[in-house]
């Protein structure tokens, strides 16, 4: 009886796990459309930068997906299915941060001039709010669930929270002041985050077997 008492909450954090990173998928796929296509609108690369960093997240969301399916009552997945994840997960931020790093540096040298977003300040405020709540969840289920991927995934969507507010300083600072530069080095600052984000999950250590 105590085995499959024990096998009875760990089941409910796993199913816990596939909605919260259904919510992920969800979230992002609408707030990656709507960054982008504002952010090209207003020649934002920031806005833009933080659009394809909503469907980084979405690729998060599936490994976690896809490790969760590793689950099985009354075992847990291997280290190297942990480690295969985290480092899948690592991947998606050396991708954000060399794409939006190059646009970024060009836009600095030809002096592009984005233009003001409402949209954009919109969305950051709102990601603001949201971001917080769903890191929190879900880094309480991967830590319960000793799944080093989860948490991984968490840090991301904490990523997405610093990510909003460096993009509200920076449309902000162009739409208050024209301070056209912000926008630029705000990707800069997004891109600086992503890269030591991928760097730190690609080189954790060793990730227990708790088979």
């Amino acid at each position: 009886m105590s085995g499959v008492a024990g096998v009875v909450p760990r089941a409910r954090l796993v199913r816990r796990g596939r909605l919260l990173a259904w919510a992920t998928i969800a979230w992002n796929a609408v707030e990656g459309v709507v960054g982008i296509v504002s952010g090209v609108a207003a020649g934002s690369v920031a806005l833009v930068g933080f659009g394809v960093d909503s469907y980084v997240e979405v690729f998060a969301g599936a490994v976690v997906l896809w490790r969760l399916s590793k689950e099985d009552l009354g075992r847990q997945v291997s280290a190297q299915a942990e480690q295969r994840a985290v480092r899948l997960i690592a991947v998606t931020f050396f991708v954000l941060a060399a794409g939006i790093g190059v646009e970024s540096v060009r836009r600095l040298v030809t002096g592009e001039r984005p233009e003001e977003s409402a949209v954009g300040l919109a969305l950051a405020v709102v990601s603001l709010v949201v971001m917080p709540l769903l890191a929190r969840a879900k880094r309480q289920v991967g830590r319960r669930l000793g799944s080093r991927a989860m948490e991984a995934d968490a840090t991301e969507t904490d990523l997405c929270v610093w990510l909003s507010a460096i993009l509200l300083a920076g449309l902000g600072l162009n739409a208050a002041f024209g301070w056209w530069w912000a926008d630029p080095v705000a990707a800069l600052a997004i891109v600086a985050i992503a890269a030591r984000e991928g760097w730190e999950h690609w080189h954790a250590e060793q990730l227990d077997d708790c088979c």
